[in-house]
Order: structure tokens, then sequence, then C-alpha cells
């Protein structure tokens, strides 16, 4: 199982100021909710939202065991304008070895109203901003060179791709 994240900042004008694209970790919470979901189908979700990752990111570390509840090497930014966390809408899962899906045809938008540095993304099943609540899924850092400054009137597209693989 792999998660990777691409982020595009565009400026007030639209044009473009900086790209990012990064892998990420799957948490131990995530893992299970695969598990859960498709082989016992319990408490399943079809609905997942994307959150920023307040920097600076050399400073933040993940783990296996963090969740929306406890997480304590990193914190969410909620340096945005929408009032939940952007909805993370998939599409077909690719039927080839690896199964990719991803939201790609429908990225996720943050339009930014503050001035802050963003350091990475994550994916959690619940949109309450700024939420302890739901499962998460995925989190990670911007890779090389890192942090991104962004400021309002900014607009951060992100989207998420997942890929299973058979060995």
């Amino acid at each position: 199982a792999m998660g990777h994240y691409d982020v595009q900042c565009h400026d007030a004008d639209g044009n473009l100021k900086w790209t990012e694209s990064f892998d990420n970790l799957v948490v131990n919470g995530g893992l299970q909710a695969m598990n859960a979901d498709f082989f016992t189908g319990s408490n399943y979700t079809a609905t997942w939202y994307l959150g920023l990752i307040t920097g600076p990111g050399s400073g933040n570390t993940y783990a296996a065991g963090d969740t929306m509840s406890s997480h304590a090497g990193w914190s969410e930014n909620t340096a945005y304008s929408q009032a939940t966390r952007p909805a993370c809408s998939f599409g077909t899962a690719s039927t080839a070895n690896p199964s990719v899906i991803s939201n790609t045809s429908s990225a996720a938008t943050f339009s930014i109203n503050g001035t802050a540095t963003i350091a990475g993304a994550f994916l959690t099943s619940n949109n309450t901003k700024g939420g302890a609540t739901g499962t998460l899924f995925s989190a990670a850092n911007f890779s090389s060179p890192g942090d991104r400054a962004v400021v309002s009137g900014d607009t951060l597209t992100v989207t998420y791709t997942f890929s299973l693989t058979g060995t």
C-alpha cells in the first residue's frame, strides 16, 4: 500500500508559484480501516477529506500510531476559507497491478486566507476543519525543499493517489 500527494500553489492572479510531490505514511488506523471496510464491511465510509499540515516541517514527525485525536508530532493548518476540509473525490480504481485510485480529475482546493507555512498534507474520514475525530489514513511532509509559504489569495490544489501492489 502506497500513497502519494501532489500540491500546486497558485497566486491570486492564477500564476503557478510552486509545486510539491511527496509520498506518505499510511498509519495503522488507515491500514486497519482498509481491512475492516473491505473484508468485513464495518464502519465503511466512501467519503475522505484532505487537510493541510502546519510548518515548519523540519520539526514534524509522523508515527504509525498517529490518529486524528493523537498526533503529537504535527498539527493541522486551517488558514483557508472553506468551512470544512475539502473532499477527496476518488475516481475509478485501475484494474492493473498496481491498482491505482486518485482524485486527479477532481482535485481538492484550499483558498488560503492568511499568511502561513504549509509543511504537508493528510487524508482523513472527517471533514471537520481542525477536528480530532474520524480515521486518519495518511500524513506526510513536503519533500525537498520542504516548507512553503502561502499568503491570503493563494490557492492550493491537492491530489492524492493511492496504489495497492500484489507481489
